[in-house]
């Protein structure tokens, strides 16, 4: 997790990210998260959370993280790691699967494309509500 939030220029808080993926792990129907590999190398991880939609009248999902590190970006690892994704969607029934990549993350917009994650028309408006601010790692 560390690097990804480095590409983004983002410093990683362990103590945050330890309780989010504790919360995740800790209840199954919030959603998965797997490491990606590359051989017996830990290149990466990808996370899905999961929630009802009245707009789908059902499950949908959320890649909320698919990183690969960039030396095995395009060899395949990504194109599992979503093959794992779209396994889980599956098995639970979700509906639609919904990812956000950067305009221009070319490698991820053309990955999402090839496995029919197509690029809609809606913007997302997002406010961050935190009633308790997360403990500091420092």
């Amino acid at each position: 997790m560390e690097a990804f939030y480095a590409e983004s220029g983002y410093t990683l808080d362990r103590k945050w990210a330890e309780r989010s993926f504790n919360t995740l792990i800790g209840d199954p129907s919030l959603g998965s998260a797997w490491l990606v590999l590359h051989g017996d190398a830990v290149v990466g991880h990808a996370v899905l959370t999961t929630r009802f939609s009245m707009e789908y009248g059902g499950m949908d999902a959320f890649i909320d993280d698919l990183f690969v590190r960039p030396g095995y970006r395009r060899q395949g690892a990504g194109a599992a790691a979503l093959q794992r994704v779209l396994a889980e969607c599956r098995e639970r029934g979700v509906l639609a699967l919904h990812v956000e990549a950067g305009q221009d993350d070319a490698a991820a917009n053309e990955l999402y494309s090839r496995f029919g994650l197509a690029l809609g028309n809606d913007r997302r408006h997002t406010r961050t509500l935190v009633f308790s601010a997360p403990e500091s790692s420092a």
